[in-house]
């Protein structure tokens, strides 16, 4: 049995950290002595999720540690084969487990780099059964990570490059670990700061937040004033935006208006920190403006309070006095990227999956861009002119080949990408398609290889 901590994730666990099928599919390879076939999968998305024009890559980083560090502690084989399940797995399975280490090479666009459907964010190559048993962690860490920076990349674009975007949305992601990733993808496709204490100062970065509406309300209970409130927060932290809407927002900013008049201007917040004031509720756009004439000018007004893409977008539009946006449930939540995980050769031999809805492309592909639309070809083939090779090599022989961007270049790359699309693609409802063809040269892998594909399925 394993440890009862249950909620920590140490990276001994990764191994175990999948679908079951992973390792009965492992085990068959090696029964049947396939496991050491050369495979190579790709991971890409079948479809957009709607309105959304275009997706930003995301997730490589978290994919390569994992892939560094795979393997199986002497603990964790005997949990798995206390299971019973794996009674008449061959014994060369158990001994392929415990000497795990990835072999294979990684193939993948650079995080940040806009893509779309049926285009592969990442292909590895590798010994079947090794191939095979990563599929779940990596759809996890792309399908996750790519669905925050795409919507992260929208928020920015919708706000515009001057507006200070924040995350705060670790209370509504899916769990804790998914709160750092949350965090760590909207930092990379454009967010300014995260409230994650524990992403930020991992990341190199300082925490960013205000207050909540109990200090004000536990403060002004025993005091009997909100401006003692107000005060008390300011006198540790005085460059923090003050909450104003737990009671009224109005007598809020006029309070704070004479707080921040008492100091010295030096001691205002300004666009470029936290500080000014926070309005979490009500009609955003009419209280900004009351509230931004009462309050001294310098002093900031930020917002919060379920906002999405469409609401910052409108606000932005409306020239509302508005200097930045928290962001959490709407960031953090929403439709899932699908991202799926499929066999693309197997020993050299291109393959593809025929069903209705459901079918693949053959062979190892790379997606060459141009200045107005993507060919997806084979990976063999040179780019045609004008056309720039997206798909980078990463890893060779489970090494890393070179050291990843941090994460001001990723966020540099991911504003960059968006920029470079036509504006019909980034508008946030209903997106004009980015154009996206086929080689001539996969075209015809693709007719030869389910015209095989079809003939040995038999009569129908």
């Amino acid at each position: 049995m394993l440890s009862p901590d249950f909620s920590s994730l140490r990276p001994q666990d990764y191994g175990l950290l999948t679908d079951l099928y992973q390792f009965t599919m492992a085990a068959c390879y090696v029964g049947e002595g396939l496991e050491a076939q050369p495979a190579a999968f790709e991971l890409f998305v079948r479809r957009l999720p709607t309105d959304y024009g275009y997706l930003i890559a995301m997730g490589l980083t978290q994919a390569v540690e994992y892939l560094q560090q795979l393997s199986f502690a002497p603990e964790a084989l005997r949990a798995l084969r206390e299971t019973g399940i794996f009674a008449d797995a061959p014994e060369r399975f158990w001994e392929l487990l415990a000497r795990c280490r990835f072999e294979g090479d990684v193939w993948a666009v650079p995080e940040g780099t806009a893509i779309f459907a049926n285009q592969p964010l990442l292909r590895v190559e590798a010994p079947l059964w090794q191939a095979q048993l990563v599929e779940t962690y990596l759809l996890s860490t792309f399908n996750y990570q790519t669905l925050i920076a795409t919507k992260a990349a929208r928020m920015r674009d919708a706000a515009g490059d001057e507006a200070i975007l924040l995350e705060f949305g670790t209370r509504r992601a899916f769990g804790p670990q998914a709160g750092l990733w949350a965090a760590r993808a909207a930092l990379a496709a454009g967010f300014n700061a995260t409230s994650n204490v524990l992403a930020a100062l991992k990341l190199g970065r300082k925490p960013a937040g205000t207050m909540a509406h109990s200090l004000v309300m536990a403060i002004a209970a025993l005091s009997g004033d909100e401006t003692r409130a107000f005060q008390s927060f300011r006198r540790y932290f005085p460059q923090a935006a003050l909450l104003i809407d737990t009671y009224d927002p109005i007598q809020g900013a006029r309070t704070a208006a004479q707080l921040f008049a008492a100091r010295s201007p030096d001691q205002l917040g300004s666009q470029g920190e936290i500080g000014g004031v926070r309005i979490d509720s009500g009609d955003l756009e009419d209280l900004s403006r009351r509230v931004k004439q009462i309050l001294p000018q310098g002093a900031p007004v930020f917002v919060s309070g379920d906002l999405d893409e469409y609401e910052i977008e409108r606000l932005h539009r409306s020239q509302a006095p508005i200097s930045g946006y928290g962001v959490g449930t709407r960031l953090v939540t929403g439709e899932g990227v699908n991202g799926v995980y499929k066999l693309v050769e197997i020993n050299g031999i291109p393959v593809a999956k025929a069903s209705f809805a459901k079918a693949t492309l053959p062979g190892r592909k790379q997606i060459f861009r141009g200045p107005e639309g993507d060919l997806l070809g084979h990976a063999d083939e040179p780019p045609p002119p004008g056309y720039e090779p997206l798909l980078r090599k990463v890893m060779e022989k489970g090494l890393l080949l070179d050291p990843l961007p941090d994460l001001e270049a990723i966020a540099r790359t991911s504003r960059a990408s968006v920029l470079c699309l036509p504006q019909g693609v980034r508008q946030l409802r209903q997106p004009d398609p980015w154009p996206t063809a086929l080689t001539a040269a996969l075209q015809r892998l693709k007719d030869h290889t389910l015209g095989q594909e079809c003939a040995s399925a038999g009569p129908a």
